[in-house]
């Protein structure tokens, strides 16, 4: 007797069952990792860091005026100034960026002296050259936070406008300093957009 010759299966037929499995594997992939997962990730982010997850957004008298997280320009005097920023024209979060230009740079160099110049006019009481981050922007352009050094710096010209003493201005900024994250994360820093709240707060601030 003979033996049966196996029949073979049509390609056709292969590549239909082939394609179902990836239709159905992309189906179920969309409803578990773009669909399902982000809601559960924001009902609880929602329900255990609310603020955190609506933006860390900062209100006065019910009217947002910034974040925590994205650096904004401040220049009037009473007010502690934040790095200098490179991102679109400055400080635009929807534009996050540096300068992308290397040490050797000129243009680096000479938009540095200019920016170091500018910020010692503006700073004729302090003591000491600026701090870098003063002077150099951040990779992102819209950093919130500057060291507590860079905000020492700039105390003794809040103080004058403010009508405040420089011992005060010192004591709010050691009073917002944050550590490391862990303990070695990072480096020790100041939120510019909290310290200014605070200044506001007291008695003798003034509006932005």
């Amino acid at each position: 007797m003979a033996t049966p010759v196996p029949v073979p299966v049509p390609a056709r037929d292969s590549s239909i069952r082939h394609l179902g499995t990836a239709v159905r594997f992309t189906i179920v992939t969309i409803l578990i990792f773009g669909i399902a997962y982000p809601v559960v990730m924001w009902g609880l982010s929602s329900a255990l860091f609310p603020a955190q997850a609506a933006g860390s957004l900062v209100s006065v008298g019910g009217k947002i005026v910034g974040s925590t997280l994205v650096g904004q320009a401040f220049t009037k005097p009473q007010y502690f100034h934040p790095r200098p920023s490179a991102a679109g024209k400055g400080y635009d979060p929807t534009s996050t960026g540096g300068t992308n230009l290397g040490p050797t740079s000129k243009k680096l160099i000479d938009s540095t002296k200019a920016t170091i110049e500018a910020v010692e006019k503006e700073n004729p009481d302090a003591s000491g050259s600026p701090p870098m981050d003063l002077v150099t922007s951040s990779a992102s352009g819209i950093d919130p936070d500057i060291s507590p050094e860079a905000a020492r710096y700039q105390a003794a010209r809040v103080a004058k406008a403010r009508g405040l003493s420089v011992a005060s201005i010192d004591a709010m900024i050691a009073a917002h300093e944050r550590g490391r994250d862990f303990g070695i994360l990072g480096e020790p820093r100041v939120n510019v957009l909290e310290l200014n709240r605070a200044l506001d707060a007291q008695p003798s601030g003034t509006a932005p």
